[in-house]
Order: C-alpha cells, then sequence, then structure tokens
C-alpha cells in the first residue's frame, strides 16, 4: 500500500491550507521570473508554458499561486506600483532641512534597482502601448508621482505655479534619464550634482549636502 504524500505547508501563508507533494518552486520564484522576462523580453514573451519549462516545473505549480496569466500581469503591476510609485511618493514625504535636501531625497530612488526599478518601469510603459488598460495605469501612476514631488516644493515656499513647473521638470528629466539609458559614470553624475540642483530649485546647495549625497550615491551599485 502506498504511503499518503506529505502535506506542505504554504510557503507564503503557513495559516492556509497545507499543499500536498514536492512543492518546488514558491509564489515569489514565479514573479521574479515572470519580471525578468517581462523586463528583457516583453510581455508577449510572458506564457505560463514558458516559465514552466524555465523554472523545470510543471505547468500545474502555476495554480498554487495564481488563478491564471492574467491575475500574475495583475500581480507584476501591483509590484511596479507599490516598488516605484509609493518608493517616489515616500521619498518625497520624508522630512528635510531644505528644498536641495529634498530633492536629494528624490534622487535617493534612483541610485539602485533595490528602491526604484528602472528596468520594470520602462517596460510597463513600453507594454502600455499596446494596452489601454496599462495605458490608464501609467497615466495615472504619473499624476501621483508628480503630485508628490509638487507637494515637496510648495511645503518648501514655492508657489504653486512654480511648485508645478519645478517638479516636472525634476519628474521628467528623471524618467528620461532611464528611457534614453544614458551611459554616464556615478563620478560624472555627482560632478553635475550642485549644478543639477541649483537649476532645479534656484537655490545653491550646501557643500556638506553635495558631500553627503554623493558618499551615498558612490556606495551603491546603480546609477542616479
Amino acid at each position: 500500500m502506498n504511503k499518503r504524500a506529505q502535506p506542505v505547508l504554504n510557503r507564503d501563508d503557513p495559516t492556509k491550507d497545507p499543499m500536498v507533494g514536492n512543492v518546488k518552486v514558491t509564489r515569489t520564484d514565479w514573479l521574479n521570473l515572470a519580471r525578468d522576462v517581462l523586463v528583457h523580453e516583453g510581455v508577449g514573451e510572458l506564457k505560463i508554458l514558458g516559465l514552466s519549462q524555465r523554472m523545470n516545473v510543471s505547468r500545474s505549480s502555476f495554480y498554487w499561486y495564481f488563478e491564471n496569466r492574467p491575475d500574475l500581469l495583475n500581480a507584476l503591476l501591483a509590484e511596479w506600483e507599490t516598488r516605484n510609485t509609493q518608493t517616489i511618493v515616500a521619498n518625497c514625504a520624508l522630512p528635510a532641512d531644505d528644498i536641495n535636501a529634498a530633492v536629494c531625497n528624490f534622487f535617493r530612488c534612483f541610485v539602485n534597482d533595490r528602491s526604484f526599478d528602472r528596468g520594470l518601469d520602462f517596460a510597463i510603459r513600453d507594454w502600455a502601448r499596446r494596452d489601454a488598460k496599462v495605458n490608464r495605469l501609467i497615466e495615472q501612476a504619473d499624476r501621483v508621482r508628480l503630485a508628490a514631488v509638487t507637494a515637496m516644493f510648495l511645503r518648501h515656499g514655492y508657489a504653486d505655479s512654480d511648485a508645478d513647473a519645478r517638479a516636472r521638470i525634476l519628474y521628467f528629466m528623471q524618467i528620461g534619464y532611464h528611457t534614453l539609458e544614458l551611459k554616464e559614470t556615478m563620478e560624472e553624475r555627482m560632478g553635475r550634482l550642485a549644478p543639477f540642483l541649483k537649476g532645479f530649485t534656484g537655490q545653491d546647495p550646501s557643500p556638506d549636502l553635495i558631500a553627503e549625497f554623493t558618499a551615498f550615491a558612490m556606495a551603491q551599485d546603480g546609477d542616479p
């Protein structure tokens, strides 16, 4: 008589009913691979069978964690919103002694992909060109991000119209850097930090702020 298969606890929520069998991958594994495929190959290559073959697991493993392909796509969109949009909102709301320090808080989002995933943001924007729903999400995200940057300038005494214009210059410049995939070293970018800040805010940054942010940025893996 065959022994009954031993139950395996659900790895995402131990309070759920146990799963049976040899579960080789987790929900995070599926999401990590799906994100990588989306970023490097596009949404058209996000297919359940293809993902399962890459991980060398049966396709049925997918359905432990997702109802179907749209459910996976929605999970990726939710991760993008949390990782990218909410990161900008949170950083813009951080306390700062002056507007230049506040702008440096904004820049901290982009120093490496652990905070703001540039590849994911670009991939979602590319996806949005062919999907009306995703395009609406991009438009909403840009509005939310711009509102956070504008509020940052308003808190530091800028008039409404000035805060709006400076927020747009700052935000769209940063997104443009990613879209154009400019090849600059961290040393080159940090060499422009002081005049960049003066251009964005109209105020001279302190040498201490330049030194502090430069040290922070140089210690990271990515580029601001």
